[in-house]
């Protein structure tokens, strides 16, 4: 096991050898210092676990030394030696960053044990550090489902970008999963319990787009009452999801790349730069190549963002993962909807992994979902419960549309008698489920007891 090394700081000769020779026998690495001048000097040259120092010595004293220290070092400890009249200052010294303060007198025990006490700590402080590094890896295991050989790689490449600060390149057909994927990266970074933010950039309105992202100072333009900081500024020292980034204006693109490239924003209106700390994750679903060939798309712009790429393959690439994925969704959606037990029909399974799934893993989603409230209180999904979307599915799959068709009307009728069901004949919740008003509802089941359709 590696020794712990210690650097004692103390003006008083006698007692930096004293301190030296019982740390010493205690088996750690020790060295000595007689100035803050001379320990900073010390500390340039190599790493130390622990510095203890005197309080008050002539330059540099011990409450300056350990914030400096700590400043540059930001993984050292510090233990501070004081008289009893100045155990103030030694408060002052912990809120530096100081672990413990010793007073003088002191015997060799206490400074034994004082310091293995602090070894101890920090110890137990990494073993929470890794905890909570397998904690986030278990939570994110169990959101991004799969065991194929692509999701395997993928969550490779998730741990590989989490462990840098590089901006990440997201590119992944619409459903796939791209904003999922980059709060993973986030989740697993050092930048995990900061901000993490998402701008659409496809949703903001082209003349907004500037005070958006970097702020605008009161009265900068028709509206700006007063001053506002932008997502930028917001997000600080975390992470910026710049979701569907080929959207944004070309115009905006040059001034975006000065952002990335210098990490100073300025507000509109002002002419201050303003430093930001902000780790970038960028999104798109289109064919970013064939933008910039049409020079919609500043190659510059993507260069500096592609520095870690990574491409979320599509469902029909991974079907052996679409078993795991609905079994999933029926335990999210049987829980949502209180139903004890949901499963699929074999010979629907079937259909399922043939389809091509153009809206790859969040159209399976709300399909199992609808699924779930069609089958009311039938415990196996079928065909006839699941409906295959015709639209954008490539025109491969007209065989696939299930063999009972039924009229719109009658389709919303077993929706509205599921939706009872399921909040047990509540009317309000049922609306509030559907989307509608009680009243519309209201009517609605008039409509169906009149015509003799309420044997459901």
């Amino acid at each position: 096991m590696e020794k712990h090394s210690i650097l004692v700081v103390d003006d008083d000769q006698h007692l930096r050898m004293i301190l030296h020779e019982t740390l010493q026998s205690c088996g750690y690495e020790v060295e000595i210092a007689d100035s803050g001048e001379q320990a900073l000097e010390i500390l340039a040259q190599k790493p130390f676990d622990l510095i203890i120092t005197d309080l008050m010595m002539p330059g540099i004293k011990g409450i300056e030394l350990v914030a400096k220290a700590r400043e540059r070092y930001p993984n050292i400890g510090a233990m501070v030696i004081t008289a009893y009249g100045t155990i103030e200052r030694a408060v002052e010294a912990m809120q530096k960053g100081a672990y413990d303060f010793i007073t003088k007198p002191f015997s060799i025990s206490q400074i034994e044990s004082r310091v293995k006490r602090f070894f101890e700590y920090q110890a137990l402080q990494i073993e929470n550090r890794t905890l909570k590094r397998k904690l986030q890896e278990y939570q994110i295991d169990t959101k991004i489902i799969g065991e194929s050989p692509a999701i395997k790689e993928l969550l490779q490449h998730i741990d590989i970008a989490a462990s840098s600060d590089a901006t990440v390149f997201i590119r992944g057909e619409s459903g796939t999963g791209k904003e999922l994927v980059a709060q993973a990266i986030h989740d697993r970074s050092e930048r995990a319990g900061k901000p993490f933010r998402k701008i659409n950039c496809a949703a903001v309105p082209e003349t907004l787009f500037e005070s958006t992202l970097f702020g605008h100072e009161k009265g900068s333009f028709s509206g700006a009452y007063r001053q506002q900081k932008g997502i930028f500024e917001e997000c600080n020292e975390g992470t910026l999801l710049l979701d569907e980034i080929s959207e944004i204006p070309f115009a905006l693109q040059a001034k975006l790349l000065r952002v990335l490239q210098e990490m100073k924003i300025i507000r509109v209106g002002s002419t201050e730069e303003i430093p930001v700390d902000v780790r970038i994750i960028a999104t798109t679903n289109r064919d970013i190549n064939e933008l910039i060939d049409s020079s919609k798309f500043r190659e510059d712009l993507f260069f500096r963002l592609n520095v870690f790429p990574i491409t979320i393959p599509p469902l029909r690439k991974r079907k052996e993962d679409i078993p795991l994925l609905i079994d999933h969704f029926l335990d999210v959606y049987k829980n949502k909807y209180h139903f004890e037990k949901k499963v699929i029909a074999p010979s629907l399974m079937q259909k399922i992994l043939n389809y091509d799934w153009p809206g790859n893993v969040r159209q399976l989603q709300h399909m199992v979902e609808r699924a779930i409230l069609f089958s009311g209180r039938e415990e196996t999904i079928t065909e006839k419960h699941f409906r295959f979307e015709e639209e954008g599915s490539r025109g491969k799959n007209t065989a696939l549309i299930p063999d009972e068709v039924v009229p719109l009307a009658e389709m919303e009728r077993r929706m509205i008698m599921a939706a009872l069901q399921k909040t047990n004949n509540h009317r309000t919740k049922a609306a509030e489920l559907l989307g509608i008003t009680v009243r519309t509802l209201r009517n609605k089941l008039n409509e169906y007891e009149q015509q003799g359709l309420m044997e459901e």
